[in-house]
């Protein structure tokens, strides 16, 4: 089942989301790639995907999203980081990892909110993890997320991790505050 070139965007887009739940891989395969060719316009329906009961549409709306790195995703790979399967929770962190330092406060903040979610606290530290480790430009901010990686690295991250989290947005704040304002981190 291929798309019809001849079909509006949206239509077009409705279609390729159907097709990710063909059994056939090279169709899906075929499908997703060409939503990520659509880019950013793609970016809604790939979202409603991502809430899919069907695990294999999840998992490739997730692969999408991770090429695509839309901001506008943000809140929904977010909550993809507490799926029951391993997979979408690890392309959920990192399409947030793609898109970059934009995901670090609501990160933060459904860490602080989240307290209950193991999951949610494992996706975290893993998008942390990357950015302390690799975005050597900002060495200001990864001072600011130590502290929640120790606290997520900890025996007791459900107790600790919203506190340092809490700690973070504080200092995010000042830091961006900072950048606003002209000054150099």
């Amino acid at each position: 089942m291929e798309a019809n070139n001849n079909k509006s965007g949206p239509e077009k887009i409705s279609d390729l989301i159907t097709q990710l739940a063909n059994n056939d891989g090279s169709v899906r395969e075929k499908a997703r790639l060409i939503l990520i060719d659509i880019g950013e316009e793609a970016v809604p329906s790939l979202i409603e995907a991502l809430a899919s009961k069907q695990q294999q549409v999840r998992w490739e709306a997730a692969k999408a999203l991770v090429s695509i790195a839309d901001p506008i995703a943000i809140p929904t790979l977010i909550k993809a980081l507490q799926d029951e399967i391993f997979d979408i929770r690890w392309l959920a962190a990192e399409a947030l990892i793609a898109i970059g330092t934009e995901s670090i406060e609501p990160l933060l903040r459904a860490v602080v909110d989240q307290t209950n979610e193991s999951y949610l606290r494992e996706g975290a530290h893993h998008v942390i993890a990357y950015i302390i480790r690799n975005d050597s430009k900002a060495s200001e901010l990864n001072e600011i997320l130590k502290p929640v990686k120790k606290a997520l690295d900890s025996t007791a991250p459900r107790v600790v991790a919203p506190g340092a989290a809490l700690v973070a947005l504080e200092k995010l704040k000042q830091f961006r505050n900072k950048q606003s304002n002209g000054e150099t981190p």
